[in-house]
Protein backbone atom coordinates (compact mmCIF):
# COMPACT_ATOMS: atom_id res chain seq x y z
CA UNK A 1 0.00 0.00 0.00
CA UNK A 2 2.84 2.17 0.82
CA UNK A 3 3.75 1.66 -2.85
CA UNK A 4 0.66 3.76 -3.68
CA UNK A 5 2.07 7.29 -2.02
CA UNK A 6 6.15 6.26 -3.23
CA UNK A 7 5.04 6.22 -6.99
CA UNK A 8 3.44 9.77 -6.51
CA UNK A 9 7.16 10.68 -4.68
CA UNK A 10 9.67 9.09 -7.33
CA UNK A 11 9.19 10.10 -11.35
CA UNK A 12 8.23 6.97 -13.07
CA UNK A 13 11.01 7.84 -16.14
CA UNK A 14 14.11 7.69 -13.87
CA UNK A 15 12.32 6.22 -10.55
CA UNK A 16 14.63 8.97 -8.61
CA UNK A 17 13.16 11.47 -6.65
CA UNK A 18 14.14 15.70 -6.21
CA UNK A 19 12.78 16.91 -2.49
CA UNK A 20 12.72 20.42 -2.76
CA UNK A 21 13.39 21.46 1.12
CA UNK A 22 11.33 24.24 2.68
CA UNK A 23 10.65 23.52 6.17
CA UNK A 24 13.48 25.87 7.73
CA UNK A 25 11.27 28.21 9.33
CA UNK A 26 10.14 25.58 12.06
CA UNK A 27 13.89 25.99 13.33
CA UNK A 28 13.76 29.34 15.11
CA UNK A 29 16.85 30.24 13.22
CA UNK A 30 16.61 34.05 11.50
CA UNK A 31 19.33 32.19 9.05
CA UNK A 32 17.38 29.92 7.65
CA UNK A 33 14.61 32.50 6.46
CA UNK A 34 16.68 33.92 3.91
CA UNK A 35 15.18 33.45 0.54
CA UNK A 36 11.77 31.81 2.20
CA UNK A 37 10.55 35.13 3.95
CA UNK A 38 7.49 35.39 1.82
CA UNK A 39 6.61 31.74 1.84
CA UNK A 40 3.70 32.06 -0.83
CA UNK A 41 6.06 33.24 -3.54
CA UNK A 42 8.79 30.95 -2.52
CA UNK A 43 6.74 27.86 -3.49
CA UNK A 44 5.25 29.16 -6.56
CA UNK A 45 8.82 29.96 -7.70
CA UNK A 46 9.75 26.45 -6.93
CA UNK A 47 6.81 24.68 -8.10
CA UNK A 48 7.07 26.37 -11.33
CA UNK A 49 10.05 24.43 -11.80
CA UNK A 50 8.22 21.09 -11.70
CA UNK A 51 10.50 19.01 -9.01
CA UNK A 52 8.82 15.79 -8.04
CA UNK A 53 8.03 17.13 -4.23
CA UNK A 54 8.16 20.11 -2.00
CA UNK A 55 9.24 19.32 2.03
CA UNK A 56 6.97 21.32 4.18
CA UNK A 57 5.51 21.66 7.42
CA UNK A 58 2.14 21.56 8.90
CA UNK A 59 1.85 25.10 9.17
CA UNK A 60 3.30 25.87 5.24
CA UNK A 61 2.07 22.88 3.83
CA UNK A 62 -1.03 24.65 1.98
CA UNK A 63 0.74 27.46 0.35
CA UNK A 64 1.43 23.53 -2.17
CA UNK A 65 -1.83 21.54 -1.46
CA UNK A 66 -4.33 24.64 -2.29
CA UNK A 67 -2.44 25.18 -5.85
CA UNK A 68 -5.27 23.81 -8.35
CA UNK A 69 -4.56 20.79 -10.51
CA UNK A 70 -3.09 17.35 -10.25
CA UNK A 71 0.85 18.51 -11.59
CA UNK A 72 1.71 19.88 -8.55
CA UNK A 73 5.00 18.06 -7.00
CA UNK A 74 4.00 15.75 -4.31
CA UNK A 75 4.39 16.72 -0.54
CA UNK A 76 6.47 15.82 2.05
CA UNK A 77 5.50 16.43 5.29
CA UNK A 78 8.14 17.45 8.21
CA UNK A 79 7.23 16.08 11.52
CA UNK A 80 9.67 16.96 13.94
CA UNK A 81 11.21 20.50 15.43
CA UNK A 82 14.46 20.81 17.12
CA UNK A 83 16.22 23.50 18.19
CA UNK A 84 20.39 22.28 17.77
CA UNK A 85 21.60 24.53 14.88
CA UNK A 86 22.47 27.50 16.15
CA UNK A 87 25.85 28.80 16.54
CA UNK A 88 24.90 29.44 20.45
CA UNK A 89 22.93 26.46 21.58
CA UNK A 90 20.70 27.09 24.08
CA UNK A 91 21.37 25.29 27.86
CA UNK A 92 18.97 21.87 26.82
CA UNK A 93 18.81 20.47 23.84
CA UNK A 94 15.21 19.05 22.23
CA UNK A 95 13.83 17.34 19.27
CA UNK A 96 9.69 17.25 19.71
CA UNK A 97 7.21 15.56 17.28
CA UNK A 98 3.85 16.95 16.32
CA UNK A 99 0.76 15.83 17.93
CA UNK A 100 -1.14 13.11 15.27
CA UNK A 101 1.74 13.31 12.68
CA UNK A 102 0.58 11.10 9.85
CA UNK A 103 -3.27 11.72 10.82
CA UNK A 104 -1.84 15.68 9.67
CA UNK A 105 -0.31 14.16 7.06
CA UNK A 106 -3.40 11.91 5.89
CA UNK A 107 -5.38 15.61 6.83
CA UNK A 108 -2.66 17.45 4.39
CA UNK A 109 -3.16 14.49 1.66
CA UNK A 110 1.35 14.56 2.07
CA UNK A 111 2.76 11.54 0.14
CA UNK A 112 5.57 10.63 2.55
CA UNK A 113 6.54 12.20 6.23
CA UNK A 114 10.45 13.02 8.09
CA UNK A 115 11.38 12.42 11.13
CA UNK A 116 15.38 13.17 11.84
CA UNK A 117 17.51 11.20 13.71
CA UNK A 118 20.43 13.21 14.92
CA UNK A 119 23.89 12.39 16.41
CA UNK A 120 25.38 15.12 17.80
CA UNK A 121 28.16 14.97 19.97
CA UNK A 122 27.98 14.88 23.81
CA UNK A 123 24.28 14.86 23.28
CA UNK A 124 22.65 11.61 23.24
CA UNK A 125 19.83 12.54 24.86
CA UNK A 126 18.61 14.72 21.88
CA UNK A 127 18.87 11.27 19.66
CA UNK A 128 17.42 9.56 22.29
CA UNK A 129 14.51 12.00 21.45
CA UNK A 130 14.74 11.12 18.36
CA UNK A 131 14.82 7.08 18.38
CA UNK A 132 11.42 8.16 20.75
CA UNK A 133 9.93 9.96 18.00
CA UNK A 134 10.51 7.17 15.52
CA UNK A 135 9.19 4.45 17.59
CA UNK A 136 6.11 6.31 18.17
CA UNK A 137 5.37 7.05 14.31
CA UNK A 138 6.68 4.22 12.46
CA UNK A 139 3.60 2.10 13.60
CA UNK A 140 1.39 4.99 12.64
CA UNK A 141 3.02 4.81 9.25
CA UNK A 142 2.39 1.20 8.73
CA UNK A 143 -0.79 1.74 9.82
CA UNK A 144 -1.96 4.24 7.36
CA UNK A 145 0.47 3.16 4.43
CA UNK A 146 2.57 6.23 4.84
CA UNK A 147 5.92 6.00 3.71
CA UNK A 148 8.78 6.96 6.22
CA UNK A 149 11.92 9.43 5.60
CA UNK A 150 14.55 8.88 8.28
CA UNK A 151 17.39 11.85 8.26
CA UNK A 152 20.06 10.65 9.92
CA UNK A 153 22.11 13.84 10.38
CA UNK A 154 25.52 13.56 11.84
CA UNK A 155 26.74 17.07 13.46
CA UNK A 156 30.25 18.26 13.93
CA UNK A 157 30.77 19.46 17.68
CA UNK A 158 29.52 23.03 17.97
CA UNK A 159 32.71 24.44 19.43
CA UNK A 160 34.40 23.40 16.44
CA UNK A 161 32.25 24.68 13.76
CA UNK A 162 29.12 26.37 15.29
CA UNK A 163 25.75 26.07 14.15
CA UNK A 164 24.25 24.11 11.18
CA UNK A 165 27.73 22.27 10.35
CA UNK A 166 27.20 18.62 9.17
CA UNK A 167 30.10 16.06 9.35
CA UNK A 168 31.05 14.22 6.31
CA UNK A 169 33.38 11.18 7.93
CA UNK A 170 31.71 7.91 6.25
CA UNK A 171 32.53 5.83 9.41
CA UNK A 172 30.16 8.05 11.40
CA UNK A 173 27.13 8.14 8.47
CA UNK A 174 27.38 4.47 8.07
CA UNK A 175 25.88 3.20 11.25
CA UNK A 176 23.38 5.98 11.37
CA UNK A 177 21.86 5.24 8.31
CA UNK A 178 21.88 1.67 9.26
CA UNK A 179 20.22 2.15 12.45
CA UNK A 180 17.74 4.29 10.37
CA UNK A 181 17.05 1.39 8.16
CA UNK A 182 17.03 -1.13 11.22
CA UNK A 183 14.73 1.14 12.90
CA UNK A 184 12.27 1.03 9.66
CA UNK A 185 12.36 3.93 7.49
CA UNK A 186 11.31 3.26 3.79
CA UNK A 187 13.65 6.10 2.58
CA UNK A 188 16.79 7.43 4.13
CA UNK A 189 17.52 11.10 3.91
CA UNK A 190 21.47 11.06 4.30
CA UNK A 191 24.28 13.54 3.88
CA UNK A 192 26.48 13.28 1.58
CA UNK A 193 30.00 11.81 2.32
CA UNK A 194 33.20 14.49 2.26
CA UNK A 195 34.66 12.19 -0.34
CA UNK A 196 31.91 11.66 -2.95
CA UNK A 197 33.30 8.71 -4.62
CA UNK A 198 32.65 6.69 -1.53
CA UNK A 199 29.27 7.40 -1.34
CA UNK A 200 28.36 4.12 -2.68
CA UNK A 201 29.20 2.28 0.57
CA UNK A 202 26.25 4.60 2.09
CA UNK A 203 23.82 3.40 -0.62
CA UNK A 204 25.00 -0.14 0.06
CA UNK A 205 24.24 0.12 3.74
CA UNK A 206 21.32 1.40 3.59
CA UNK A 207 20.38 -2.46 1.83
CA UNK A 208 18.69 -1.43 -0.79
CA UNK A 209 16.48 1.24 0.42
CA UNK A 210 16.41 4.50 -1.99
CA UNK A 211 18.67 6.78 -0.59
CA UNK A 212 18.13 10.64 -1.03
CA UNK A 213 20.96 13.05 -0.65
CA UNK A 214 20.75 15.96 1.10
CA UNK A 215 22.30 19.25 0.08
CA UNK A 216 24.25 20.31 3.35
CA UNK A 217 25.48 24.21 3.97
CA UNK A 218 25.17 26.30 0.85
CA UNK A 219 27.82 25.39 -1.82
CA UNK A 220 28.82 27.59 -5.18
CA UNK A 221 26.90 25.98 -8.05
CA UNK A 222 29.76 24.56 -10.09
CA UNK A 223 30.81 22.50 -6.62
CA UNK A 224 27.14 21.83 -5.94
CA UNK A 225 26.21 20.80 -9.49
CA UNK A 226 29.25 18.98 -9.72
CA UNK A 227 28.84 16.50 -6.25
CA UNK A 228 24.94 16.02 -7.31
CA UNK A 229 26.25 14.62 -10.52
CA UNK A 230 28.99 12.31 -8.70
CA UNK A 231 26.28 11.36 -6.03
CA UNK A 232 24.03 10.16 -8.39
CA UNK A 233 26.33 7.94 -10.53
CA UNK A 234 27.38 6.78 -7.04
CA UNK A 235 23.77 5.01 -7.13
CA UNK A 236 21.92 7.60 -4.64
CA UNK A 237 18.45 7.35 -5.48
CA UNK A 238 17.93 11.60 -5.81
CA UNK A 239 18.13 14.05 -3.45
CA UNK A 240 16.25 16.68 -0.91
CA UNK A 241 18.00 20.13 -0.87
CA UNK A 242 17.10 23.57 0.24
CA UNK A 243 18.83 26.53 0.64
CA UNK A 244 21.19 25.57 -2.48
CA UNK A 245 18.08 25.92 -3.94
CA UNK A 246 16.11 28.90 -2.16
CA UNK A 247 18.46 31.01 -1.32
CA UNK A 248 19.95 30.78 -4.96
CA UNK A 249 19.59 34.20 -7.42
CA UNK A 250 17.49 31.97 -9.87
CA UNK A 251 15.93 29.23 -7.57
CA UNK A 252 14.25 27.95 -10.73
CA UNK A 253 16.91 27.62 -12.95
CA UNK A 254 18.82 26.03 -10.28
CA UNK A 255 16.07 23.67 -9.62
CA UNK A 256 16.29 23.11 -13.46
CA UNK A 257 19.80 22.19 -13.53
CA UNK A 258 19.60 19.91 -10.66
CA UNK A 259 16.44 18.15 -12.35
CA UNK A 260 18.52 17.48 -15.49
CA UNK A 261 20.95 16.00 -13.73
CA UNK A 262 18.55 13.83 -11.25
CA UNK A 263 16.03 12.70 -14.02
CA UNK A 264 18.32 13.23 -17.41
CA UNK A 265 21.92 12.38 -16.23
CA UNK A 266 22.78 15.78 -17.53
CA UNK A 267 26.41 16.39 -16.82
CA UNK A 268 27.27 19.06 -14.12
CA UNK A 269 28.78 21.84 -17.71
CA UNK A 270 25.59 20.97 -19.48
CA UNK A 271 22.77 21.44 -16.22
CA UNK A 272 24.92 24.77 -15.66
CA UNK A 273 22.94 26.25 -18.89
CA UNK A 274 19.78 26.35 -16.75
CA UNK A 275 21.74 29.03 -14.58
CA UNK A 276 22.15 31.60 -17.13
CA UNK A 277 18.79 32.89 -17.46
Amino acid sequence: MKQYRLNRLFNPRSNRCFDVAIDHGFFNERGFLAGIENMAQAVRTVVSAAPDAVQLTVGQAHHLQSIPGKAKPALVLRTDVANVYGNQLPRALFSRMIEAPVEQALRLDATCVVVNLFRIPGEPEVTDQCIQNILRIKPECDRMAMPLMIEPLVFQANTKSGGYMVDGDLEKILPLVRQAVELGADIIKADPTDDVSIYHRVVEIAGGLPVLVRGGGKAADREILERTEALIQQGAAGIVYGRNIIQHANPAGMTRALMSIVHEGTSATDAARHLAG
